[in-house]
């Protein structure tokens, strides 16, 4: 009887397990210029914000600031009904993105758990909208939102951006790996339809709810065209039409201009921190085999 090959055996896992030392370094040091290279014009930013407005275009251009201030924060948060902008901002980012997450967790599972034959069409509808540019369906979204009486509301803003393809297809696809068994165990032990989703599935969808929910909150807090349509009262602007408004039309004040900008984006920055561990460490299929 042959003798197995052991030793050949082990050098040719770890090989695979550990990769040749070349290779790693050389993929560290890629990793690392992109990362300069799309940190460094951020880090810029931010510094630039605490330089006097003077400062900020005098030769030779320097990363820190020679003399460090906060006046450009507080003329943005005092000049302008920043605190307003704000406060708006949040209600639409917040209340649309729990009902996105709502609706296209509903979505998802009936598409995915239900069969009929217009549920599948209804499918490639949502498939077929990700294909069709935004600026197309802004005409005929702002009419229908004029005739609802939603026009210059912050309503107008959130109701057409509650369902997305995105959310709907994210949910449909981890509903769809989920075994029927389980469904059958609930349906079995009393539970009705409605309690099965709320008690069993939403549970098990936790990654996928805060994934899309991130997304969802970032997109409507950093919207600009849509809100910049449907408002016209100053009082109802949200932040990013607010931002633009600073930008006169004659000159610029950069340093208000850098100083909200910064302010802008410190809430999805918090959002990432505590969040995104939940994304990078969850396991959509954990627990779930068939």
């Amino acid at each position: 009887m042959p003798r197995p090959k052991a030793p050949a055996l082990r050098r040719s896992t770890a090989a695979r397990e550990g990769g040749s030392p070349a290779r790693t370094v050389g993929t560290t040091v890629l990793l690392w210029l992109l990362a300069v290279l799309y940190g460094f014009p951020v880090l810029w930013f931010v510094l630039s914000s605490f330089k006097p407005a003077g400062d900020l275009f005098s030769y030779p251009l320097t990363l820190l600031p020679q003399r460090w201030t906060f006046d450009g924060y507080a003329q943005a948060w005092t000049s302008f009904n920043f605190a307003g902008y704000f406060t708006n901002t949040l209600i639409v980012a917040v209340t649309t993105t729990v009902l996105t997450v709502l609706a296209s967790a509903m979505t998802g599972y009936a598409l995915a758990k239900y069969s009929n034959w217009w549920l599948k069409a209804f499918f490639l509808c949502i498939l077929a909208t990700t294909m069709l540019p935004t600026e197309v369906i802004l005409s005929p979204s702002f009419l229908v939102i004029r005739d609802l009486g939603l026009y210059n509301q912050l309503a107008g803003i959130i109701v057409p951006s509650i369902i997305t393809a995105t959310g709907c297809f994210m949910f449909r696809q981890f509903f769809t790996t989920v075994p029927n068994e389980l469904l059958e165990a609930a349906r079995i032990d009393g539970s009705n339809e409605l309690t099965t989703f709320v008690r069993v599935m939403l549970p098990i969808s936790r990654p996928i709810m805060v994934t899309l929910a991130i997304f969802s909150f970032q997109w409507r807090w950093n919207d600009y065209i849509w809100p910049l349509i449907v408002l016209n009262d100053p009082s109802k602007f949200t932040l990013q039409i607010g931002i633009q408004s600073i930008v006169g039309a004659q000159n610029v004040n950069w340093s208000v201009l850098l100083g909200a900008s910064v302010i802008s984006i410190v809430p999805l920055v918090l959002i990432y921190l505590v969040f995104q561990r939940y994304v990078m460490n969850a396991d959509i299929n954990a627990g779930l085999k068939d």
